[in-house]
């Protein structure tokens, strides 16, 4: 839930109401009716009009903002992979793969197979 005074962005207009898509505002309510599908009154400084939204079609700015940040650095780090010609930079960030330590790689050769734990199981139950 955003808080009262968030600097939000309107995203969407389910509605139809004109809302100023792309444009700021900033939370200045709830609205704690049952009966209503609105969650939020936001004020919009540059139509200078309150509106009543929903929470899909508003977003915290600085929610926004951090999404084109994460873009911009996997963006950046392709053009470095590619004019480096790091293949496996550029895999990883494509991927989304993230490197395996050592340990975890052993922690999975150490599990016991399927009949090994029927087993173990199996005992346990007689004891």
């Amino acid at each position: 839930m955003l808080r009262l005074g968030e600097k939000i962005v309107i995203v969407a207009d389910a509605f139809e109401q004109n809302l100023p898509v792309g444009g700021y505002g900033y939370i200045i309510a709830y609205d704690r009716n049952p009966d209503n599908a609105f969650d939020y009154v936001v004020r919009s400084p540059k139509t200078n009009r309150n509106y009543f939204v929903p929470s899909s079609d508003i977003e915290s700015e600085q929610y926004l903002i951090q999404l084109e940040v994460d873009r911009v650095e996997r963006e950046a780090l392709i053009d470095f992979a590619l004019s480096t010609h790091n293949e496996k930079l550029f895999f990883q960030v494509m991927n989304g793969e993230v490197e395996r330590s050592e340990e975890e790689e052993e922690a999975v050769q150490e599990a016991m197979s399927q009949a090994e734990f029927i087993k173990q199981v199996n005992l346990r139950a007689w004891i």
